[in-house]
């Protein structure tokens, strides 16, 4: 049976890095490409892939949102995070939100075909170079409220887009949404989480990962 594999990453560079390993490392896989999180989900709704390796960090939607999406809108696909990130939080944020696999971007060559046939057997995988106490962080934690989880999914993707500085058009004009719903829900926002200004929704949704500071 054929691999379909998806990789999702906003940098090229990047995706061409990860589409040569697999090509070396896995025989006869099929593999697509999404430039973010969005085009990943649209993709995976007509051509079914087996893994999609999610970057966490990408603009417009996340890999931890797009994984919570995979999970109820293509759920036999698998998602692998790709992260620089280490900390047990990050990774433990992961795993709830349905990743069945997290590898640390500079993991051993060896570790990706580890990855794929962990997850293909129904276990999550997480790289050596993540936490190994991430188990019980989850357990810790599985059951403790996030502010992100009294958000609905539309409101966490549009208080990502409002801390990458987009403006209501400009989210408006991406979502297909009116100026008015957008503003509706940043208002709807701000009530939520306790915030008065868009410069504290920004430091929320750093905090909450949502967003990164990386180049």
């Amino acid at each position: 049976m054929t691999l379909r594999l998806l990789i999702a990453d906003d940098h090229p560079l990047m995706r061409a890095g990860i589409r040569s390993l697999l090509e070396n490392t896995i025989d006869g896989a099929e593999i697509l490409e999404a430039v973010d999180g969005r085009e990943a989900l649209e993709i995976a709704a007509t051509r079914r892939p087996d893994i999609v390796f999610l970057d966490i960090s990408m603009p417009g939607l996340n890999g931890v949102e797009a994984a919570r999406r995979f999970k109820s809108e293509v759920p036999e696909c698998k998602v692998i995070m790709l992260s620089m990130h280490r900390d047990e939080e990050r990774v433990a944020e992961c795993v709830r939100a349905g990743a069945a696999g997290y590898l640390v971007k500079d993991v051993a060559v060896s570790e990706v075909p580890r990855a794929i046939d962990a997850v293909l057997r129904g276990e999550v995988y997480i790289s050596p170079g993540a936490p190994a106490v991430v188990a019980r962080v989850l357990e810790r934690t599985g059951s403790a409220t996030s502010p992100l989880v009294l958000l609905s999914a539309r409101q966490r993707e549009i208080l990502q887009l409002i801390a990458e500085g987009q403006s209501t058009k400009e989210i408006a004009f991406r979502l297909h949404l009116s100026g008015k719903t957008v503003e509706t829900h940043r208002r709807l926002l701000m009530r939520r989480l306790d915030i008065d200004d868009v410069a504290g929704l920004a430091r929320f949704a750093i905090r909450a990962g949502l967003v990164s500071l990386e180049a």
